[in-house]
């Protein structure tokens, strides 16, 4: 039986997901109570426009104010700000990060969690490289760039990590704050560089496949300007680290 004692804290940043926000939170609730994990979701809403913040406040009053913690910000402030503000209001021990978009499913928490606790990883990153990982509804595109990503990222930082680029994880809290405060990278690329960064202070990182799905509402919010910014980002770790 997995040890439960522990406290697990997950940090959902959200941008107008208010179609997404009750099935990702119901999926996460449903795979937390099974295995009687003790958990936290704590919704970090970035002034969404439309209206995500009042289903989150209609979600605390089903779920209980102890399992869903809002803790919103008045503007779209990014993504490693958001994990920062997240760890100031975390009560658990280990913190899950995933997308609220539905295109990281909860089902994948457990598995994460007990491959952490038989080896005592510091970090575990979901891959859609290994195994019987993968990625749903991207066009041919979409997954050229990623994999192009991923193998200049493989080729030039050696992470020791098969995917560097998605945001799917498993952190013990301090880990995830000195990953954070070693961080220079905002947007797309942070992702990447928190693995970086892990590698340089000698965290061990562990990985479960996932099967990866393209956003079910909502656009995606990787562009061109975004794909420029991660090559110049990758060159500047490259002659850093």
């Amino acid at each position: 039986m997995v040890e439960t004692s522990h406290k697990y804290s997950i940090l959902l940043p959200t941008y107008n997901e208010k179609d997404n926000l009750p099935i990702i939170i119901w999926l996460i609730v449903k795979y937390m109570q099974q295995s009687k994990f003790n958990y936290e979701i704590i919704v970090i809403d970035d002034g969404s426009p439309d209206g995500t913040l009042d289903v989150a406040k209609d979600l605390q009053k089903i779920y209980g104010e102890d399992k869903i913690v809002l803790r919103p910000r008045a503007a779209k402030l990014g993504l490693g700000t958001a994990y920062i503000h997240g760890i100031k209001h975390a009560t658990g021990d280990y913190i899950i990060i995933l997308d609220a978009d539905l295109s990281h499913h909860p089902k994948f928490i457990p598995e994460f969690i007990k491959l952490q606790q038989e080896h005592d990883l510091d970090i575990v990153s979901g891959t859609r490289y290994e195994g019987n990982g993968g990625v749903y509804g991207w066009d041919f595109k979409r997954k050229l760039i990623s994999r192009g990503a991923n193998f200049l990222s493989q080729l030039l930082l050696r992470p020791k990590a098969s995917d560097l680029t998605g945001s799917f994880r498993l952190y013990k809290k301090h880990v995830l704050e000195k990953c954070i405060a070693s961080c220079v990278s905002k947007g797309y690329v942070f992702q990447m560089e928190m693995l970086v960064r892990a590698r340089q202070h000698g965290f061990s990182i562990g990985e479960v496949p996932i099967t990866f799905v393209d956003r079910v509402y909502g656009t995606s919010k990787l562009g061109g300007t975004e794909i420029i910014q991660f090559a110049k980002n990758l060159l500047y770790l490259f002659a850093t680290t």
